[in-house]
């Protein structure tokens, strides 16, 4: 009989590796610091930045919540599946922040946490 569950020793999840990238209205004054496609990448728990490149403290504590649910498998129709783009968190500044779901990594339980699956 064929099953779908995972087998016994397999520990493994996937997630999401993201992109972020800024978003600028042409012709806007952006006031985060932000410039037209500015970027970061998340893999797993791990951000990068590209070399001599930053982001506002707060624009990064605006989108970080949302981060680990768009890294996992969603419903297509959960607003998380469809809803990507950001508003800075300065109300007179019109940029973006658009959350770009690219490859997708697997990680294995036991690597990443010490709490061991119940049986």
């Amino acid at each position: 009989m064929a099953s779908n569950s995972t087998p016994p020793n397999d520990d493994s999840f996937e997630l999401f590796d993201l992109k972020v990238e800024v978003v600028c209205p042409p012709g806007k004054r952006i006031l985060c610091g932000a410039n037209e496609g500015d970027y970061f990448t998340l893999h797993g728990e791990m951000l990068y930045l590209p070399p001599n490149q930053g982001i506002s403290v707060y624009s990064l504590a605006a989108i970080l919540p949302l981060l680990p649910a768009k890294q996992r498998k969603t419903s297509r129709n959960d607003w998380m599946t469809t809803d990507a783009l950001i508003a800075c968190p300065d109300p007179n500044c019109p940029s973006q922040l658009k959350i770009i779901r690219e490859g997708i990594r697997t990680f294995n339980h036991s690597e990443t946490t010490v709490v061991p699956l119940e049986k």
